[in-house]
């Protein structure tokens, strides 16, 4: 893979994905899109890697995407297309639901966190939404932006962001497009933690380091197919799955060893398997 508008780094276990198109705060094109597609799936299906950070280079995450872009299709002169279901790797959940051009993330059996770096906006915004977790730096900003550019929540965004903040405080923020600074969205559970911009890469590797380090990669591949599936199934059923899935876990090499390294009082060894 000879990426143009991202970059990829495997470090201690942690695949560092960087859009990288700083001059244009990193707008999304249709080359990153694809590109990002294969960088993360590379993550997924490296037995080095056990977490995936996203984030963006220079003074941006991401400016959502690119007005050339938008420019073309309001055109006509660009035919918008449904890109083919993106599948998840071995381990990430297989529901319909998460095999769109961009809602594919929870399809990746690997935390993905997404280091927010300065604006995060319109489709920038629902790609570090798919992600699990968001920690942003503290002039880190948010908008949805679609309202303005005559534009719809796009990508399934109506459908997870009540789901994050709440829906009046997701109506809010579709209806309006205002910008949120990084202090409003720790407040609206938009992010999980506001750190110093200086500190905010660093920081978030060490978080994803503790997971390499400590817990196994079997258990966070299957809480996270839970926790995304979980939001399409009622209690029953996910007690019926959570019960099935309990069962499997006791027979892993990962349950075995995460009771050997407890009674042992040494650091875990997990395999994933």
């Amino acid at each position: 893979m000879n990426p143009e508008t991202i970059l990829y780094d495997v470090s201690s276990g942690i695949a560092t994905i960087t859009l990288n198109r700083p001059e244009r705060l990193n707008a999304w094109t249709r080359e990153m899109q694809a590109e990002v597609h294969a960088a993360v799936h590379r993550a997924a299906d490296d037995p080095a890697v056990r977490a995936i950070m996203l984030t963006g280079a220079g003074r941006g995450f991401c400016a959502g995407a690119d007005i050339a872009l938008l420019a073309d299709i309001g055109s006509g002169s660009t035919q918008v297309s449904a890109p083919a279901p993106a599948g998840g790797a071995a381990g990430g959940t297989r529901l319909p639901d998460f095999q769109s051009a961009y809602g594919w993330f929870p399809a990746i059996p690997k935390p993905i966190v997404a280091a927010v770096n300065g604006p995060c906006v319109g489709l920038g915004l629902a790609i570090a939404l798919y992600c699990d977790l968001r920690f942003a730096g503290q002039n880190a900003v948010f908008s949805t932006a679609f309202a303005q550019r005559g534009l719809i929540a796009e990508h399934g965004i109506a459908w997870l962001l009540p789901r994050l903040i709440g829906l009046p405080e997701a109506a809010d923020l579709l209806y309006s497009a205002r910008r949120v600074d990084a202090a409003e969205a720790l407040r609206l559970r938009l992010v999980q933690r506001v750190l110093p911009d200086a500190e905010l890469i660093a920081a978030t590797r060490e978080y994803l380091r503790s997971l390499v380090e400590s817990v196994s990669p079997r258990s966070v591949a299957v809480i996270k197919r839970q926790l995304w599936e979980g939001q399409l199934h009622g209690l029953a059923e996910a007690i019926e799955l959570a019960d099935h899935e309990m069962r499997l876990s006791f027979a892993s090499d990962d349950f075995r060893e995460g009771v050997a390294h407890f009674v042992e009082k040494r650091r875990p060894r997990f395999t994933g398997r």
